[in-house]
């Protein structure tokens, strides 16, 4: 070591991490024949106090019961968050069913305003459509929220999807149950532009952290995408 010292100390360098582990792959009998460098490499609540013989393997052991500790945790976290995927994943699911056997349109309507709320174990699902100064048949029916023209693209901010936790619910999407929402997503639903307008499927919770930015939001698009054709089916409108 203190041949090294010594270059260190002519070149006027600084030995980096790589260059210590390099000399001692190269020197592997370095720490037999100097024992003592043994205390500098423990961690401080490894290192024994004065007069005491440091117990490495000790340290080992309790590096080795941490290490297996955090494999543990990460295999409970993927268990449960695929076991979480799947519950959803069997929600959707369900609830495109139900959406493919409404016998009318109302029916349809009834299941996006009702149904969907407990299939998806939500406490509000509403459908939101904006007003276009036109008397369209379909913007009128019972359980449908109208909302003023260009409301649309001022919540969704260019998204097609839009989750939020920690929020009051906005009176014009839920009506008197905006008290209720803590959290909610808002998906944007392009039924048949511009024969349409503009509309929103809103999901929300009194649960302040279900829905929040980060999650997946694959299956809840994929739902609004038949909810989509679903409407063009009923309404007889252009893809």
């Amino acid at each position: 070591m203190s041949d090294v010292v010594t270059v260190m100390s002519e070149k006027n360098e600084t030995l980096s991490a790589d260059d210590i582990v390099a000399y001692l792959r190269n020197n592997p009998d370095f720490l037999q024949n100097n024992p003592q460098a043994l205390d500098l490499l423990l961690p401080a609540r490894a290192r024994p106090r004065p007069g005491e013989v440091a117990d490495f393997q000790r340290y080992m052991i309790e590096r080795l019961k941490a290490d297996k500790e955090d494999v543990l945790q990460s295999s409970r976290t993927i268990v449960e968050t695929s076991r979480a995927n799947m519950n959803n994943q069997q929600r959707i699911h369900n609830a495109v069913l139900r959406l493919l056997e409404s016998r009318n349109f109302d029916d349809f309507i009834h299941s996006i305003t009702m149904d969907l709320a407990n299939l998806l174990d939500v406490d509000i699902a509403v459908l939101v459509v904006e007003a276009d100064g036109r008397d369209i048949p379909h913007v009128h029916t019972s359980g449908i929220r109208i909302i003023p023209e260009g409301t649309v693209d001022k919540w969704m901010r260019g998204k097609n999807v839009l989750l939020q936790d920690n929020i009051a619910g906005i009176e014009p999407i839920y009506g008197g149950g905006a008290m209720l929402v803590k959290s909610q997503i808002l998906l944007r639903v392009d039924i048949s532009a511009p024969a349409t307008p503009p509309a929103i499927l809103a999901f929300g919770s009194r649960d302040p952290n279900m829905f929040a930015e980060g999650q997946a939001t694959d299956q809840i698009l994929f739902l609004a995408r038949v909810i989509e054709r679903c409407f063009q089916t009923w309404l007889n409108l252009p893809g």
